[in-house]
C-alpha cells in the first residue's frame, strides 16, 4: 500500500493566504482615518514651541486686542511656547486657505472653524487631531491636574454646543463661541403701519407687514418712510434662510449618513412663495442688495435677519455703523426670534466658530497647541469676547460667573459695552438654547450649505431679471445647483469626514479576482485530501 503524502503546512498557507487576502481588501478601497494621538506623559518645557493660530474677527478691533492679551496671558504661563496670530476677516478664507495648506503640510497648529470645514479637512491623512483623549487625560485634559491655569471641565462646557463639534464617531474641536440668528425689528414702523409685533415672529406676519410697507406716494416715495428707497425685509445668510425654514416645516435638508434631500416640494413651495415677495420689492437677500444693518439704520428696512454676532451694527445707536450719521434714522429696534411656520416650537440655527488642532510629527508641539485651545475657553477670555458681540460663552463656568451676569444686568447703560440691542441679542439666545439645532457634518456639507443659499439667490435675481418662476425653471435651477457645488458627487460614504474614492482601480480588481482564484483552488485542494482520506 503506497503510503500517502499529506501537506503538512496546508494549515499554515490557508492562514497566510487569508492574512493576504484581508490586506488586499483593506488597502485596495479603505478611506483616510484620522489615527488617535498618542499624549506625552509629560510636557517638555525645556524645548521652545512656536505655533501658528489663525483666527477670524470682524475688523473689530477689540477682538484682536483680546486675542493678543489672551496670547500674552498664556506665554507668561507657559514661557516656552510662542503663539503666531494670522487673523482673517472671512472664515470662507480660512477654510481656503488651510485646503491649500493641506497638500504642504504647513496648516496651521490651532484654527477657528466650522464643523463642516472640518469635515473637509478630515480627508487629508491625520490631518486635525481627534480631541477625546486629549480631552479625557488626568494630567493635561480638560481640567486637567497638570495645567498652569483653571481650566475649564467637560461637564461645565454647554452639551448642545460642545456636541456640535462631535462626528465622525470623535470630537475634533472644541466650541469657542456661540450665536444664533435673530430679527432685528424696526418697532416705530411696524406699529406705524398700524401692526402690533406679537411675542413670536411668524413669516406670515413678516410677509403681511413687508408687503403693506409697499405702499407709495403719488410722487413715488414710500409712504412708511417718505424715501425713495424701501427694502422691508432683507436676509442676511440665505443658506440659513432656506435651512431653517426646512427645518420648522420638518422637511429635508440631510441625513447623518449624509443623503441629500435639499430637492424637495417642500423647497420648491418656499421658493415660489420667496419669488412672489422678491416680485414685489418687498425681499432681498444682503448678496444681492447688500448689508441689511444699513437699510435698516437708514429707515429703509423693517425685517432685517443677521447673527446675534452683527448686533453691533443694528439700530440707530449702534456703535458700529456704515453709513454716515445724517443718514441715520431714529427708531426704536426690537431684537426677536426668527420669523417661525409654528411659533410654538420655535426652531433656530445654532451657529458660532469652534477651535480645531492640526496633526504635527512632534507631538509635544501638539500638546502645546492644545494648552491654548484649552486656555480660550478660561473665564476671562470667554467673557470678554463675548462682550464685543452677541455671542454668548460656550461654558457654564462663564455665562454664571459674576463678570458676565454683571455685564447682562447692565442692559443700556450705554451705547458701546452695554449696548442695548446687542446685550438683547445675546439673551435672546440664552432663552432659546435648547431651540436651536445644527445640520449633518460630513465632508460635502459645506457645498451643501452653500447650495441651500444659491436657490433663493438665483431665484431672487431671476425675478428681479423679469424670468418666469414656473416649474421648468425649478428643475433646471435644481440641475445647475448641483451641477455648481458638485453635490452629484457627495454620497453617503463621504460621511464623517472619509472620503469617496471612487470606483476600484483596475490593478485592484485584479487584485480580488487572483485571491479569489487561490481561495478557490485552496478549498478544491482540500476537498480532495478529504476524499482521499476517506478511501
Amino acid at each position: 500500500m503506497t503510503k500517502k503524502h499529506k501537506f503538512p503546512g496546508k494549515k499554515l498557507l490557508v492562514l497566510a493566504l487569508a492574512a493576504v487576502l484581508a490586506a488586499g481588501l483593506s488597502g485596495c478601497h479603505g478611506a483616510k482615518e484620522q489615527s488617535a494621538f498618542s499624549i506625552p506623559e509629560e510636557f517638555d518645557t525645556s524645548k521652545n514651541y512656536e505655533i501658528t493660530f489663525w483666527a477670524k474677527n470682524d475688523t473689530n478691533k477689540t477682538q484682536t486686542e483680546i486675542y493678543k492679551k489672551a496670547i500674552s496671558d498664556f506665554e507668561a504661563l507657559y514661557p516656552n511656547i510662542t503663539v503666531d496670530l494670522r487673523l482673517y476677516t472671512d472664515y470662507g478664507k480660512i477654510y481656503n486657505d488651510v485646503i491649500t495648506n493641506i497638500a504642504t503640510e504647513t496648516t496651521p497648529n490651532v484654527c477657528i472653524t466650522y464643523p463642516d470645514h472640518i469635515a473637509t479637512y478630515l480627508t487629508g491623512n491625520d490631518t486635525v487631531v481627534p480631541l477625546d483623549d486629549l480631552m479625557a487625560d488626568e494630567s493635561y485634559g480638560l481640567g486637567g491636574s497638570k495645567l498652569e491655569f483653571d481650566s475649564v471641565k467637560s461637564d461645565e462646557i454647554i452639551p448642545q454646543f460642545l456636541e456640535e463639534c462631535s462626528f465622525a464617531g470623535h470630537y475634533y474641536a472644541l466650541p469657542f463661541m456661540r450665536s444664533t440668528e435673530v430679527c432685528y425689528v424696526n418697532k416705530t414702523y411696524v406699529e406705524k403701519l398700524g401692526y402690533t409685533l406679537p411675542e413670536t415672529l411668524t413669516w406670515d406676519f413678516v410677509w403681511e407687514v413687508s408687503e403693506k410697507a409697499m405702499e407709495q406716494n403719488a410722487d413715488g416715495t414710500y409712504k412708511i418712510n417718505g424715501q425713495n428707497v424701501l427694502i422691508p425685509f432683507i436676509d442676511k445668510s440665505t443658506d440659513n434662510m432656506m435651512i431653517e425654514m426646512l427645518k420648522q416645516k420638518n422637511a429635508g435638508y440631510s441625513t447623518d449618513s449624509g443623503e441629500i434631500q435639499l430637492f424637495n416640494d417642500t423647497t420648491t413651495d418656499l421658493l415660489y412663495t420667496i419669488a412672489d415677495h422678491v416680485k414685489t420689492g418687498a425681499f432681498s437677500t444682503f448678496k444681492i442688495s447688500s448689508y441689511p444693518a444699513n437699510f435698516l439704520n437708514a429707515g429703509q428696512c423693517i425685517f432685517a435677519i443677521d447673527s446675534t454676532a452683527g448686533a453691533t451694527w443694528m439700530g440707530t445707536h449702534a456703535p458700529l455703523v456704515d453709513i454716515s450719521s445724517d443718514a441715520l434714522v431714529d427708531f426704536e429696534t426690537e431684537v426677536m426670534t426668527i420669523p417661525q411656520f409654528d411659533p410654538e416650537n420655535p426652531q433656530m440655527i445654532s451657529q458660532g466658530p469652534s477651535v480645531c488642532v492640526f496633526n504635527k510629527k512632534d507631538s509635544q508641539e501638539v500638546l502645546a497647541s492644545w494648552l491654548f485651545t484649552q486656555y480660550l475657553l478660561t473665564n476671562e477670555v470667554q467673557t470678554a469676547y463675548s462682550e464685543t458681540e452677541g455671542y454668548v460663552p460656550v461654558t457654564s463656568k462663564a455665562q454664571e460667573s459674576d463678570q458676565y451676569q454683571d455685564y447682562l444686568s447692565r442692559e443700556g447703560e450705554d451705547n458701546s459695552t452695554y449696548y442695548d440691542v446687542k446685550i438683547k441679542a445675546s439673551k435672546t439666545l440664552l432663552e432659546n438654547v435648547d431651540h436651536t439645532f445644527v445640520t449633518p457634518v460630513f465632508n460635502g456639507s459645506a457645498s451643501l450649505r452653500d447650495a441651500a443659499g444659491q436657490l433663493i439667490e438665483n431665484v431672487t435675481k431671476s425675478v428681479r431679471r423679469k424670468q418666469e418662476i414656473d416649474a421648468d425653471y425649478i428643475a433646471q435651477l435644481y440641475s445647475d445647483v448641483t451641477s455648481l457645488y458638485h453635490l452629484d458627487q457627495i454620497s453617503a460614504s463621504e460621511t464623517s469626514g472619509k472620503a469617496d474614492l471612487g470606483p476600484l482601480p483596475v490593478e485592484s480588481k485584479i487584485l480580488l479576482v487572483s485571491l479569489g482564484a487561490v481561495w478557490f483552488f485552496i478549498l478544491l485542494y482540500l476537498l480532495l485530501e478529504k476524499r482521499k482520506s476517506r478511501k
